[in-house]
C-alpha cells in the first residue's frame, strides 16, 4: 500500500544533501510525523571524544524539517531549541522521532527525541515551523 507521506520525504531527502552525508535514514513517515535513525561516524567526533552537539542538533533539525513537510506545504525552521541529556558516542546509533504538539494556520510546534540503539534519551528537541505558503513542489 502507498504511503504518500513517506513519498513526499523521500522526495525532500534526495534534494537534501546534509542529511545524505550525515547518514540519515528515513524509518517511518506518517502525516506530521517521521522517525529516521543516522549511525555515529569518526568524523563526527569533537576533541572531548564525543558527538560534536551540532550533529545531535542536524539530526533532530532534520526529522522537524521531514515530519512538518509530509503533506506538500512547505515549512522552514523558526525557533528551536534542544536539551542534551547524555554523550553520544562514536559506534552508536541515533534514531530521532519527530510528533507534533500543536498546529495553527501559520506555524506548527514538534517535539524531537533522540536516542541510541540502547533506547536510552541522548536529548530533546523542540521545533516550531513556518509555512512559508507555497508547494515544496515549487521550490
Amino acid at each position: 500500500m502507498s504511503n504518500p507521506y513517506f513519498e513526499e520525504a523521500q522526495k525532500l531527502y534526495s534534494g537534501d544533501a546534509f542529511s545524505q552525508w550525515m547518514g540519515v535514514e528515513l524509518v517511518d513517515v506518517k502525516e506530521n510525523y517521521c522517525l529516521i535513525k543516522m549511525p555515529i561516524k569518526a568524523e563526527m567526533i569533537n576533541g572531548l571524544k564525543s558527538v560534536h552537539g551540532g550533529v545531535t542538533f542536524s539530526l533532530a533539525d532534520s526529522a522537524l524539517a521531514f515530519s512538518s513537510n509530509t503533506k506538500g506545504d512547505a515549512a522552514v525552521a523558526l525557533n528551536c531549541y534542544i536539551n542534551f541529556m547524555k554523550a553520544v558516542r562514536l559506534g552508536d546509533t541515533l534514531t530521532a522521532e519527530s510528533i507534533m504538539l500543536n498546529d495553527t494556520r501559520k506555524t506548527a510546534v514538534y517535539e524531537i527525541t533522540v536516542k541510541n540503539q540502547d533506547n536510552e534519551l541522548m536529548a530533546t528537541f523542540r521545533g516550531t515551523v513556518y509555512k512559508i505558503g507555497k508547494k515544496l513542489a515549487d521550490l
